[in-house]
């Protein structure tokens, strides 16, 4: 569905990704793991179209997307949920699912998404009017999430949804990420909490200094002594 081949991403000076190539299937989850600076927000930035100084291929459905607009790619089907949550505290919460769903014209659709995140996400609808920047951090995750899912996409793409959160949350997240899944989105997930990550991925993949240095499936790398040691607490 989602291919990358032979990615390289430059800033500035900083070689970020170093001819990094891999597959997102239809229907899956697939994780990337890694230490901070790895490359894992790069990857996810330059599928999303943001990142313009990079060499190599993203192909989705066949299509060639390396040089597509980030509107472009969003109106292919593949929306990212951003590290940071980047929303915007003086719209609504309303206001900022709303904007998730600029690119579309179905009335009858996004409402109906707009009910099934509500659905998710049941804090949502009591915080309905009250402004983006008053929300609590979980509070925010769930709008940045929420804004993401509002495009109607084929492919979600997570950026850290667990950073910050406190361990209760944190449960919440992946059982949110699986319910996403199971309605048939296909989901990329970059996650510092390589635990969780790898117990929901189909498949995930090790970057380390921009390179994949190991990949299979969640339950092979979870069981990965070079993994328990790096990144499992051993």
């Amino acid at each position: 569905m989602l291919k990358l081949t032979d990615l390289h991403v430059h800033y500035g000076g900083i070689h970020a990704l170093k001819g990094v190539s891999m597959e997102v299937p239809q229907g899956k989850i697939v994780t990337l793991i890694g230490a901070n600076g790895a490359g894992k927000s790069s990857t996810l930035r330059a599928i999303a179209g943001l990142i313009k100084n990079k060499k190599g291929q993203i192909t989705y459905n066949g299509k060639d997307l390396t040089t597509a607009t980030p509107v472009d790619i969003v109106k292919s089907g593949i929306v990212m949920s951003p590290e940071g949550r980047r929303i915007f505290g003086h719209l609504s919460v309303f206001e900022n699912l709303m904007l998730g769903a600029y690119s579309r014209n179905d009335k009858d659709g996004i409402a109906k998404d707009l009910e099934w995140v509500f659905e998710l996400f049941p804090r949502m609808r009591e915080r309905r009017e009250q402004k983006g920047g008053t929300l609590s951090g979980g509070e925010q995750q769930m709008l940045a999430v929420g804004r993401a899912l509002m495009s109607a996409p084929e492919v979600v793409m997570l950026d850290e949804p667990s950073l910050g959160l406190a361990p209760l949350l944190v449960r919440d997240v992946f059982e949110i990420i699986k319910t996403i899944n199971e309605r048939g989105m296909t989901v990329l997930l970059v996650e510092q909490n390589a635990f969780a990550a790898l117990k929901v991925a189909h498949y995930a993949y090790v970057l380390e200094t921009g390179t994949i240095v190991l990949q299979g499936t969640g339950s092979e790398l979870a069981a990965d002594k070079r993994v328990c040691e790096a990144y499992l607490g051993g």
